[in-house]
């Protein structure tokens, strides 16, 4: 299940496009979808558009609750 930070929405690529990232993303031991992240915030930092960098996952166990 997807982090509730992260906006999820339908996208339209050609499917030899598709190929290439799917190609680019296993060399790169990524998922697609995070390939096509990494690629876009690559060419809006060519443009000069500032992107914070994402968050890092939690990792371990949740704090133990008080009882």
């Amino acid at each position: 299940m997807p982090a509730p930070s992260k906006k999820a929405f339908a996208l339209r690529l050609d499917p030899a496009l598709y190929a290439a990232i799917e190609r680019a993303a296993a060399a790169d031991l990524r998922s697609a979808n995070a390939e096509i992240e990494v690629l876009l915030r690559e060419a809006l930092a060519r443009r000069g558009v500032k992107v914070d960098p994402p968050a890092p996952p939690k990792r371990g166990r949740p704090p133990r609750k008080e009882t």
